[in-house]
């Protein structure tokens, strides 16, 4: 199974392996990495599942889609790298994807 890689904001790591077609949101969650809120349940209707795309993996997680750009508008630490983990589907192809969290969500 790919891995994934969360850091939270204070280092703190958890590497985690995910099955094909699982979002990198739900990922999360199912496993408690801390500062996943997830409140709309991976729906791309909150930015409370944000995180910072490792520069590496930009290319390979893709741009947003207009739908996910507009909520991340809401997201207050959002840069250039920033994604909705609720829209990072894993594939073989982000075997070992890094990912890291922002201070907070709200």
């Amino acid at each position: 199974m790919p891995q994934v890689t969360y850091i939270e904001h204070d280092g703190t790591e958890h590497r985690i392996a995910l099955e094909e077609g699982l979002s990198v949101m739900r990922g999360a969650v199912d496993n408690g990495v801390p500062g996943i809120d997830a409140d709309c349940g991976g729906e791309c209707a909150c930015a409370t599942c944000h995180v910072y795309v490792d520069e590496a993996w930009l290319a390979k997680t893709g741009a947003p889609g207009e739908q996910e750009a507009s909520m991340l508008s809401f997201a207050a630490t959002a840069q250039p790298n920033s994604r909705l983990s609720c829209q990072i589907t894993m594939t073989p192809a982000l075997d070992g994807l890094v990912v890291r969290l922002p201070e907070a969500q709200h």
